[in-house]
């Protein structure tokens, strides 16, 4: 776990998903989710498990 008093960062890999690390609390259609750890969103539009990254921008060709 981090330390409250870290910063939440935003990194866009390259050709793959958005990685933020921090506190972050996501909330909207895809549900509600609270935590202080890394996780990766899906920035090619195919993952199956929205909003998160599964990995499809591997085999879909996403360049970004």
């Amino acid at each position: 776990m981090k330390k409250n008093d870290e910063k939440t960062s935003i990194v866009f890999l390259q050709n793959g998903p958005i990685q933020v690390s921090g506190s972050i609390q996501i909330s909207g259609q895809y549900g509600e989710k609270k935590t202080e750890e890394t996780i990766h969103l899906c920035r090619c539009g195919e993952s199956k498990n929205k909003p998160y990254c599964d990995g499809s921008h591997k085999t879909s060709g996403f360049k970004g």
